[in-house]
C-alpha cells in the first residue's frame, strides 16, 4: 500500500503523527524529494501494556528502518536497526522518489503486539520528520559548539606555542649576538697579546744580540 506524505512538502518541519504497525510487518511512506534534501526523522515506539493500560515503551522492542531510492533501482541509502527509539537522517542524492520503511519486532512475548487489528494491538510507532530543514537541531548545535570550543582551544594554544616560538628565537638571536661579540673581543684580545708577545721576543733577541757582541770586544 502506498502512503504519500504530502503534508511533509507543505513546510520544512511536520507535525508529529502516529500509526500503528502489524508484527514484521513493514509500513512504507513514498515521498519525492529534491536533490540535495536533508531529512531528519525521529521516532517512538510502544507497545499496549495491560498493567498501566497504556501505550509504553520497552527494551524489547526494536525498529528496523529503510530508506530506498525507487529511480535508482531500489538503491538503499539507509538500513539501521534501532531501538524502541531513535532517530535517522539522510541526504538525498538525487531528486526522486523515495520509499522509507519501518518493520517492528518486540520480544515481550504479548500475542497482541503481532496484529494491529486486534484491541490495543501492534505497536504504535510515532513519527516525527522534517524535510528540507536548514535548521541544525539541538543536539547537533551542541555537538558543533563542542567543536568550535575545542578548535579555539586549538588555536588558542597554536597562538602560545607561536609565542613561545617567536621568544625562543629572539633569546638565541641575542645569544648569538652575544656569542659573537664575545668571540671577537677574545680573537682581538689574542691577536693583542700576539703582537705584544712578539715585540718583547724582538726587543729580548735585541737585547742578547748586544750583550753578546760587548762580550766579545771585550
Amino acid at each position: 500500500m502506498r502512503v504519500l506524505l504530502p503534508l511533509l512538502m507543505m513546510g520544512t518541519v511536520a507535525q508529529a503523527l502516529y500509526f500503528f504497525l502489524d508484527g514484521t510487518t513493514a509500513k512504507c511512506f513514498f515521498e519525492e524529494l529534491p536533490k540535495d534534501t536533508l531529512v531528519v526523522g525521529h521516532y517512538t515506539a510502544e507497545e499496549w501494556d495491560d498493567n498501566t493500560r497504556s501505550w509504553s515503551k520497552h527494551d524489547g522492542i526494536s525498529i528496523y528502518i529503510s530508506v530506498d531510492e525507487l529511480f535508482d533501482n531500489d538503491h538503499r541509502v539507509v538500513s539501521q536497526r534501532g531501538s524502541s527509539s531513535g532517530r535517522f537522517t539522510f541526504t538525498a542524492a538525487d531528486a526522486g522518489e523515495h520509499k522509507i520503511c519501518f518493520t517492528p519486532s518486540s520480544s515481550s512475548g504479548r500475542p497482541g503486539w503481532i496484529s494491529a487489528l486486534q484491541p490495543n494491538g501492534g505497536i504504535k510507532l510515532s513519527l516525527d520528520l522534517a524535510i528540507g530543514s536548514s535548521e541544525i537541531e539541538s543536539t547537533d548545535k551542541s555537538k558543533l559548539m563542542d567543536i568550535s570550543q575545542r578548535v579555539r582551544d586549538l588555536n588558542a594554544r597554536l597562538l602560545d606555542i607561536r609565542r613561545e616560538q617567536i621568544f625562543q628565537r629572539e633569546r638565541e638571536a641575542e645569544f648569538r649576538d652575544q656569542s659573537e661579540s664575545t668571540n671577537s673581543r677574545v680573537v682581538r684580545w689574542m691577536f693583542i697579546q700576539i703582537v705584544v708577545l712578539g715585540i718583547t721576543c724582538a726587543w729580548q733577541l735585541s737585547h742578547l744580540r748586544s750583550f753578546f757582541i760587548k762580550q766579545k770586544l771585550t
